[in-house]
């Protein structure tokens, strides 16, 4: 198993920029497939990016170009770099392990002026 822990979240104005982080229990986490979810409260969860144990990486389309995903798999950590950010960004952010099918607890982000 695996345990996931978000930060970093946080009230931003628009155009401006969160750097997120999912902290990763265990000795196993440079080899997993990690994604970023997103969620508001009474709708359905939000696929944002992914990253593969290589590297290889994927975004949704309403976050292409202006978001980054990456990892540092000798800190165990995964990483959300949001620029650009709009208020309808505004949204609870977890981070998942496929293998595990494991959520962090989530990190509100929320971009309002």
């Amino acid at each position: 198993q695996v345990q996931l822990v978000e930060s970093g979240g946080g009230l931003v104005q628009p155009g401006g920029s969160l750097r997120l982080s999912c902290a990763a229990s265990g000795s196993i986490f440079s080899t997993l497939t990690m994604h970023w979810y997103r969620q508001t409260p009474g709708k359905q969860r939000e696929w944002v990016a992914l990253i593969t144990s290589r590297g290889s990486t994927n975004y949704g389309d309403s976050v292409k170009g202006r978001f980054t995903i990456s990892r540092n798999n000798a800190k165990n950590t995964l990483f959300l770099q949001m620029n650009t950010l709009k208020p309808e960004d505004t949204d609870v952010y977890y981070c998942y392990a496929e293998r595990f099918r494991a959520w962090g607890q989530g990190t509100q982000v929320t971009v309002s002026s």
